[in-house]
């Protein structure tokens, strides 16, 4: 059934044409568009939306293309923060679910779960399905859109400045992110192959022990035992923010490394 937006957008006999919109549109107006868990299609006001539904749980509302000779096409991406998997639409979309996967304010991530609508000029409906959203850990949720290295296009910026009104108006966060600077993604991939549980090995306490003072990463592993062993831990320590390194610079064994005080669990 159409919702009241889609229903109110073509003037009816005898109505005047709406107003052109020049600013941000009233988030009491914007509505949602989601797959709950039974698959139906939900429409309802967003303010009511981003606070009653679970989106994090929803899958994508808007389908993923597969667009052959431009590098574009859907994967899954395996979560360690909530132990499932992700789909994602592109590559740029991947990247960001695995810098929200280590972030440890993030409980959830999902991609495409809610699409916004609203009125733009002359009356039409405007929509737009951010790129990613995370819920965190103080219960507020975040929405993302991937921007290439040059930035974002005009039409998604507009987009973006409409959808971070309206995130604004429900004590959400919105970003418009540009990939992460080539050595943190290289970095952060690599940390990723060592992101699941089983990697620990039951060595984190051990590890965070002895780092509690700086030293390079081979030296602390010689320290701690059998390298073959013992490097599956430290990377799962890296990925987790028990050590900190500088990301920056690529990672190699004489890189200097510290226990962060996170804790062995996150």
């Amino acid at each position: 059934m159409p919702s009241a937006l889609m229903r109110s957008a073509a003037p009816g006999p005898g109505s005047l044409p709406p107003t052109p919109v020049r600013r941000r549109v009233d988030p009491a107006a914007v509505e949602a568009r989601f797959i709950d868990k039974g698959g139906d299609d939900q429409v309802m006001p967003w303010l009511q939306a981003a606070g009653e539904a679970r989106l994090e749980h929803c899958p994508p509302v808007v389908p993923f293309p597969l667009r052959k000779g431009r590098g574009l096409g859907p994967g899954w991406w395996w979560s360690a923060t909530q132990a499932s998997l992700v789909p994602h639409g592109f590559g740029a979309m991947r990247t960001q679910v695995m810098m929200l996967d280590r972030d440890p304010q993030v409980v959830a991530v999902a991609c495409r779960p809610v699409e916004l609508l609203w009125r733009g000029r002359g009356g039409r409906i405007v929509s737009h399905a951010p790129h990613l959203m995370a819920r965190l850990s103080c219960g507020a949720g975040l929405l993302m859109d991937c921007a290439g290295r040059s930035g974002a296009g005009r039409r998604l910026a507009a987009k973006g400045v409409q959808v971070e009104g309206a995130a604004t108006a429900a004590g959400w966060h919105y970003r418009m992110v540009a990939p992460p600077p080539a050595a943190v993604e290289a970095n952060v991939r690599w940390l990723a192959g060592y992101r699941h549980p089983r990697c620990a090995l039951g060595l984190l306490a051990r590890v965070a022990q002895c780092f509690a003072a700086p030293k390079p990463l081979a030296e602390g592993v010689r320290a701690l035992g059998d390298p073959i062993a013992v490097w599956p831990a430290v990377f799962h320590a890296l990925w987790t923010g028990v050590l900190s390194v500088p990301l920056d610079t690529p990672l190699h064994e004489r890189v200097v490394a510290v226990a962060a005080g996170r804790g062995v669990a996150r």
